[in-house]
């Protein structure tokens, strides 16, 4: 089965974790990727992009404008095309709640996940995608 090589965009405010993101999706996974620090930042480049990532890593707790903040402008609902995950250390319910409710498609907390269930998750996703409906 031919590996999909996915567009990636990470949105994580802690700089040795965006990078560490960044290097284990490109080196290990092969993926395109491209990275911010908020959700600012992730806005902004988004309405430059022709069309959305594949997956979208998002953190919740950011600087300038935080992960649910993000996740009301973007409206994950309105991108069909692009799954939205919280990768986060964040774990009320509150949040965990709304984020799902604004179309966050998978929600993991970033003590419970190794480097390897990062590019087993992204591969999931892909698969899932890809994988017709019977």
């Amino acid at each position: 089965m031919k590996k999909y090589i996915a567009t990636i965009l990470v949105v994580e405010d802690d700089v040795a974790l965006n990078d560490a993101y960044c290097i284990i999706l490109k080196n290990a996974g092969g993926h395109s990727v491209e990275s911010v620090f908020d959700g600012k930042q992730a806005l902004e480049l988004l309405a430059n992009r022709d069309n959305d990532p594949d997956i979208i890593l998002l953190d919740l707790r950011m600087p300038t404008l935080d992960g649910i903040g993000f996740l009301r402008e973007f409206k994950p609902l309105e991108h069909p095309e692009c799954t939205v995950i919280v990768f986060s250390n964040f774990d009320a319910h509150k949040d965990i709640d709304e984020a799902y409710s604004l179309g966050v498609d998978r929600y993991v907390l970033k003590a419970r996940a190794a480097p390897k269930d990062l590019l087993h998750l992204v591969d999931s996703v892909l698969s899932e995608r890809l994988t017709p409906e019977v």
